[in-house]
């Protein structure tokens, strides 16, 4: 019985130097090149709830790409650079704002492509007129169609986009094709997409594959979130929307009768260029193939249009986070008034003081969500920002329910707009690959201005008095979740 009890006796001391010793450890690496927030969020995971804490943060805790990949990041970003050094992009509009050119450049230096004059850029906020519009496009391809998206499924409303690759490829078009495999997978129609990719002849691959028994792993929640479509180099779309129905054919979403609002945009010109840019990067990080032998990349065409457009891409293979510079810049910059579209907004610290600042400054500014969330965490840390922003002045808008508005976007003033992949929240600055567009031309903006009329007409305003009925248990929900959103 002695000895027993000196063995459990010995046990505990184990346990407790283990203890010691984790603890330690976590103060020395956790914060390590980590924001502060994020820092202090593992750190209390780790204190409180150790064996899960400390195995979460093995499991996710690295918010970085593999180095191999990182390699090629940085590998085909200096090609990208020093290729399109000094090609002409079209001529730039007149007296831009001295500011616009300093956040040029330092989209630039943080790895955008170079600003492209001469573009023309059509919003479509219909969403199966998107689909419709982008087969069409691709019926009229030549030599090859580049195919991008976060989920990509063959059902009833993507038929004509599937018809459409089909008949091109048929005729002896190259189709690539690029889906994110975490998305996609266990997903409806996941299977028949595959099969039906391979029927037609495309080139295919999986973005960020979780397939640790072929020697293809990294943090299993990083994504890439683009979505974009390059036609000949001639014609491009990009924007919020998935190529999937507005249900995304799953059966909760179907109960419930939600639908998804995106917004597209058709470019033509130099801007084109630049997108099929982002797209052989991708290519090439999933397949090591170079395709800029067989694709003169910037072999750049003018279209009719005069807007001044630069891409910038943004996620873990970059050493900043672009897009959270590009917007807080944005914030700053902004003389008059902002408008925010984001399905989901989970601010850090620099956008939350930058959005308040501006109000501070006598800006209106405008946020539009929606009413309704189909992610439970992210809806309730969102939720969490709502006191603050209207304390300061925002003006909340939410999209009515069954609709998810999940379009991002956002006007600054009357000349400046930014559309893309990219939301505004931790997931979209730190762990998701994504792609924006920096766009200058008042025609532009009054285009953007008709959509925002649109989601305000079907959108109902949130007041603090409202707010301030929320009941407790939402309260608390929306506290546990903003805590959460921070393990990065």
């Amino acid at each position: 019985m002695i000895e027993i009890t000196l063995d459990a006796s010995w046990w505990l001391i184990l346990v407790f130097v283990f203890d010691i010793i984790v603890r330690i450890l976590a103060v020395i690496y956790v914060p390590r090149n980590r924001r502060p927030t994020a820092a202090m969020a593992w750190l209390l995971a780790i204190y409180f709830i150790p064996l899960i804490g400390v195995f979460l943060f093995l499991l996710i805790g690295n918010p970085r790409l593999p180095r191999k990949r990182r390699r090629q990041q940085d590998a085909i970003n200096q090609y990208i650079r020093d290729t399109s050094a000094g090609l002409d992009f079209g001529t730039l509009r007149p007296h831009a704002p001295q500011w616009f050119q300093s956040l040029v450049t330092m989209n630039r230096t943080l790895g955008a492509m170079p600003l492209a004059g001469d573009n023309d850029a059509h919003l479509i906020s219909d969403y199966q007129e998107s689909l419709d519009e982008m087969a069409e496009a691709i019926r009229g391809a030549e030599r090859y169609v580049h195919v991008e998206f976060y989920i990509l499924q063959t059902d009833a409303s993507t038929e004509k986009f599937f018809a459409a690759l089909e008949e091109v490829a048929a005729r002896g078009v190259v189709v690539r094709v690029l889906l994110d495999h975490w998305a996609n997978r266990g997903k409806p129609f996941y299977k028949q997409t595959l099969r039906r990719l391979d029927a037609m002849g495309a080139y295919w691959k999986l973005m960020l594959p979780v397939q640790p028994l072929k020697g293809k792993y990294q943090r299993p929640d990083l994504r890439n979130h683009r979505k974009l479509l390059v036609i000949d180099g001639k014609v491009g779309y990009m924007g919020s929307q998935n190529v999937t129905d507005s249900t995304y054919n799953l059966r909760k979403n179907i109960k419930r009768g939600l639908h998804w609002v995106d917004l597209m945009v058709r470019l033509h010109g130099p801007v084109v260029a630049s997108i099929n840019a982002v797209f052989l990067s991708d290519w090439y990080s999933e397949t090591d193939e170079i395709l800029t032998d067989e694709i003169d990349l910037f072999k750049v065409e003018s279209s009719h249009g005069d807007l001044d457009c630069q891409i910038v891409p943004s996620g873990p293979g970059f050493d900043s986070e672009n897009n959270l510079r590009l917007f807080a810049a944005l914030l700053y910059y902004a003389q008059r008034r902002i408008i925010i579209v984001s399905p989901y907004f989970v601010p850090d610290e620099a956008l939350l003081l930058a959005i308040t600042t501006a109000c501070q400054r006598g800006l209106e500014v405008e946020l539009f969500v929606s009413e309704e969330g189909d992610q439970a965490m992210v809806y309730h840390a969102q939720r969490s920002y709502y006191e603050v922003l209207l304390r300061a002045g925002v003006k909340i808008w939410m999209y009515r329910k069954p609709y998810i508005l999940h379009s991002k976007c956002m006007t600054i003033d009357d000349e400046i707009a930014v559309i893309g992949s990219s939301n505004m929240d931790m997931r979209s600055f730190g762990l998701n690959m994504e792609i924006s567009m920096l766009v200058r031309g008042e025609e532009f903006v009054r285009e953007m201005r008709g959509v925002e009329d649109k989601y305000r007409s079907l959108s109902r305003e949130l007041t603090l008095e409202e707010w301030q009925k929320q009941p407790l248990r939402s309260t608390v929900l929306d506290n546990i979740a903003r805590l959460t959103s921070a393990l990065q």
